[in-house]
Order: structure tokens, then sequence, then C-alpha cells
């Protein structure tokens, strides 16, 4: 796969995510949700609308999503159930996940979150989920996602970083773990919560606290950290900590690996803030970027390798990068602007919600034909035809 930001000369020998397994999966088409707060959950949005178009969405086996992309999976794997399928195309997709999903995004939540979050017996956590069951969840759980072993759905895998181990805590239907601390099976953990703890952006909305004190706790093997200190009420930070991809999941268990990445671009500034607040946000960025760019390149070395076969497409893609003669075109200087959002849970306005969306369908569309699906025909229009991108 050609992947523009690394020159294949220049990519490390780095290795994915165990990928050093003895037998690599044959079957399973995963794909992968970035973190990136609104911009990235309205630029998925659109990936997901030109997967459905093409007939993936419905062979997808597993979606794994972290932070901004965690909205938008939690969304679309919550109203599975009710997609109306014919000849492999949901056509209710735009009612199901994309008005849902652009209602949010006409709704500030971070500051008021953090503003009410000083008060007492709340924090900032506590009212972005509270947010997130007002505008799309409701009271639904974990058990409301579609069962994938029995064929109603892909797994969603919404993940979170555990402050107390340092690793992933994974949230899905058929249970909830932390690989040193053991599992919780068929958790009755609410949608809601889950998401906040999986877009728990630091420093601001995190920690999010979640109390387990009741869930039935399983020892499994490789668990080592078993005490109820571990186990009671865990503190929960943003997935992309860990892992901004949402890579790991899915590249543990699917054959075929897409790459839907909304994590923004960070701005070259000759003279970075001095004071501590402004510094440690700077700081927290350029830690994001780096974590992306290696998972980035685990990745692309494992299209390279034959190890996987997949696709990558990012907010910061370059059309011409991908070298599809029919590809549809894009200026470069509007999708840098688009990729330039920032990384907040902020109210954007119709036509910058319209302009991500036509983004992500687009660039979506280019990565898929060229590596995945070459007999596909290309689109004849983007999904708001006047929020154009060129």
């Amino acid at each position: 796969m050609q992947e523009p930001s690394f020159h294949p000369d220049a990519l490390p020998d780095l290795q994915p995510v165990h990928d050093l397994a003895e037998e690599q999966p044959t079957t399973g088409l995963g794909l992968c949700l970035s973190g990136g707060g609104y911009r990235a959950m309205l630029f998925h949005v659109g990936g997901l609308w030109r997967l459905n178009e093409s007939g993936l969405l419905k062979d997808l086996t597993r979606v794994s999503s972290v932070s901004g992309g965690s909205i938008t999976a939690a969304t679309l794997g919550l109203h599975w159930g009710g997609l109306q399928w014919e000849g492999g195309v949901a056509k209710n997709l735009e009612e199901l996940l994309v008005t849902p999903v652009r209602t949010l995004a006409e709704e500030t939540i971070d500051v008021s979150s953090v503003l009410k979050g000083m008060l007492p017996f709340t924090s900032a956590g506590k009212r972005v989920a509270h947010a997130y069951r007002e505008h799309l969840f409701g009271e639904a759980t974990l058990q409301a996602l579609p069962d994938d072993a029995s064929g109603e759905g892909p797994r969603f895998v919404i993940c979170a970083t555990s402050l107390e181990t340092g690793v992933l805590f994974r949230f899905s239907r058929p249970y909830a773990a932390d690989y040193r601390v053991g599992m919780i099976y068929e958790p009755e953990i609410a949608l809601a919560d889950a998401v906040t703890a999986s877009s728990a952006f630091p420093p601001v909305l995190s920690p999010f606290e979640l109390d387990l004190r009741e869930a039935k706790w399983e020892t499994v093997e490789g668990n080592t950290l078993v005490a109820p200190e571990w186990r009671d009420q865990i503190k929960l930070t943003d997935g992309g900590v860990y892992d901004n991809l949402g890579l790991e999941p899915v590249w543990n268990s699917s054959a075929t690996v897409l790459i839907s990445d909304g994590g923004g671009r960070t701005s070259d500034d000759p003279d970075p803030p001095g004071d501590w607040p402004r510094q440690t946000i700077r700081v927290l960025k350029v830690i994001d970027n780096q974590v992306r760019a290696l998972r980035k390149r685990q990745a692309v070395g494992g299209f390279r390798a034959g190890l996987r076969r997949g696709a990558y497409w990012g907010i910061g893609s370059h059309v011409a990068d991908f070298e599809l003669p029919d590809a549809l075109d894009a200026s470069i200087e509007l999708t840098r602007s688009l990729a330039e959002t920032p990384t907040r849970l902020k109210k954007l306005d119709a036509e910058h919600q319209e302009r991500l969306i036509n983004w992500g369908y687009l660039i979506c569309d280019t990565a898929v034909r060229k590596w995945v699906k070459a007999d596909e025909e290309p689109p004849d229009r983007l999904p708001y035809p006047e929020a154009r991108l060129g």
C-alpha cells in the first residue's frame, strides 16, 4: 500500500502489533476509526457512507474505535439492527447514523462539561456522559450492540486507556477487559459511559472514573493485577493515548484491515507558549502525533509486507498520492484546513460538517478503489454536492 506520509526507503523496520503470531488471520474485514473529536467523528461518517455504497459496510466483522471515532462507531452499532439492507446496501444509513451524529455536532459539550464538572459531586466526564445519553445513546448498554457470535453484525470494540495499568481497556458486547486486570463477561456498562471513557481527552476531560464495584470480574490467563483495588473504580482516559488508530483489536483478528484516520494536523508554531496549561496541550498534541505516526508505520509496513490486505486513508492524505486515474479531486488547501479543525467537542456549522463528511467520503473512495476493490465504479456525486472540496 502507498501511504504518502512515509517514503518506502525511509520506512523503519517496524513490525505491526502482534504480527509475529504463528498464524495470521485468514478471514475477517475490520475497520479502525481514529480519534479526533467532532472532526474525526464527521470524517468517519463520510467514510462509512462510502463503504456502505460499495457494499463493504455489511461485510464488516469488527469495528474498533477510539475517542471521536467511538462516537460514530457506537451510534452505528446501536442502530445496526435497524439498518434496512437492499442488495448489500443500507438504505436508511443517513437516518440512523448521519442525522444523529450531525445533531450532536450542533452542540458544544466540552466547555460546559468542564465548567459544570467543577461543581461538587460531579466531574467533567460525568457531564460528557450525560450529554451523550441525552443526544445519542439514552440508557442503552453494551448489550445493545450487535451480537457477532450469532451473526447479527460486526463486533464493536470501543477502546479507552487505563491510567492505572497503562494499557488498553476494551468495551464490547461479549466482554469488557484489561488484559492485566481481568474480564467482565456480558457487561451491562452504559454505552454512553464507554464512549465517554474512550473520548476523555486529557487534560480537561480526563480521567473518567468508571464504578465497577458491582461487576463480576473473571480472572483469566495473564491477569496479574486481580486485587479489589484494581477492579473497583477504574480511572480511564482517551483511547488514543495508547492507540490513536484503534488498530490493535482489528489487526489481531482481521485479514483485511481498513483504517480511517481523522487525527488532526498540528500546525507549526515558531513561538510555542511557555505557560504550563497551553504548553501541556501542545506537548499532548505532539505525543498524539507521534503515537499515530508509529501506528501508521506499523500498519503500512504490514500491508507492504503482505501480512494484511487493506487500506489507510487520513484526513491529511492527498488524493494524488494514491495514483488512482479516476479519483475525485479535492483542493489540498481546503482539505488541509479541514485537518486543522481543533480536536474539540465544539459546535461546527452546517457547511463545515458537510465538508468533513464529503472529505471522508472522497478519500475513503480513493483508498478503497485503489487497494481493496479495484472494480468498484467511482461515485457520480459527493453526499453534499454544494459543500464543494475544490
